[in-house]
């Protein structure tokens, strides 16, 4: 059996990324990037939030369900700008902080942080051209 990074459940896990993406939805900056690639159509959101959720249990549980790069797919979605990965890991932050006891919270949010910086990093610099000095900011 392998150890999770914090003891959190894959229910929970599913529970979080649902409130998560209902709140996307209705984001005023962030629903409608979301609406440039996942179309609004419940279906739709159900089999990406699936997906969302078994990158997080993949990431937190270990349970290797997950097999996308979240980098190439962030990349390559014109409308995602880095600026945007403050406003989504705000209102991950409140979801988590309204939907988890307090050391889940804490603990989730700290690892999505660090996922975070390192998907805004990876998008500055694909976004650099060629000789460009990489930004790490």
């Amino acid at each position: 059996m392998t150890l999770a990074r914090f003891p959190i459940t894959a229910e929970q896990i599913n529970d979080v990324v649902t409130e998560f993406y209902r709140r996307i939805r209705l984001h005023d900056v962030l629903g409608p990037v979301f609406f440039k690639t996942v179309p609004d159509e419940p279906e739709i959101w159900v089999e990406h939030e699936a997906k969302i959720a078994r990158f997080w249990r993949n990431a937190i549980l270990f349970e290797r369900s997950y097999d996308g790069n979240p980098q190439q797919v962030h990349s390559q979605r014109p409308a995602v700008l880095p600026e945007h990965f403050a406003l989504w890991l705000d209102l991950f932050d409140e979801t988590v902080n309204d939907t988890l006891p307090e050391d889940l919270a804490t603990s989730w949010s700290a690892l999505a942080h660090r996922i975070g910086r390192g998907l805004r990093i990876g998008l500055i610099q694909s976004k650099q051209k060629a000789g460009d000095v990489p930004s790490l900011a």
